[in-house]
């Protein structure tokens, strides 16, 4: 796990509400990584990656948009050294608007910096990036700006159900 600065066991105790439920929802699904939660806030894929000890690209990013005609949730999960292409997205699920942290938390049940790929309140419309298959093991959010899971691109595959696609543009150097 790298040089990540991980509660103990007995601190674990109580879990926050949105972490219980991806949790649940991994054991579930037979998913052999439980969420560990951080001393540190990885409200971002930077400080995630920091705090795990891996690259930034090992983030799965959670992003979520509005879909303009039905007001449904886009979840896109991508690598956090990507940032996600509206066009191409729009492509495949229909015009975008931008969602806030009040659309967030009401359509997913998790506070932006802490959108898991599972356990939304509501389910949103997933697709994932194929930039992640670069790498064997990745980490997605579990619910809270601390808490994280472990897995590897195909996991995230089985467990959303859904299609892989070609929807980011690299992040350039600046």
């Amino acid at each position: 796990m790298g040089d990540a600065t991980v509660r103990s066991e007995a601190a674990l105790a109580p879990l926050p509400a949105g972490v219980q439920r991806v949790a649940q929802e991994l054991q579930r699904l037979g998913h052999p990584h439980a969420p560990v939660m951080l001393d540190d806030a990885a409200r971002t894929a930077q400080q995630a990656a920091d705090a795990l000890g891996v690259g930034v690209g090992q983030i799965a990013k959670s992003i979520i948009f509005r879909r303009k005609d039905d007001d449904a949730a886009v979840l896109v999960i991508t690598s956090g050294d990507r940032r996600v292409d509206e066009k191409k997205v729009a492509a495949l699920v229909g015009k975008l608007g931008r969602a806030d942290a009040e659309f967030v938390r009401s359509r997913t049940g998790f506070a932006i910096g802490g959108v898991s790929p599972v356990a939304h309140v509501t389910p949103p419309v997933t697709l994932i990036d194929q930039a992640l298959f670069r790498f064997e093991v990745i980490w997605a959010a579990a619910g809270h700006p601390h808490g994280v899971f472990q897995l590897r691109p195909q996991d995230l595959v089985a467990l959303t159900g859904a299609p892989v696609a070609d929807v980011d543009q690299p992040v350039s150097a600046v």
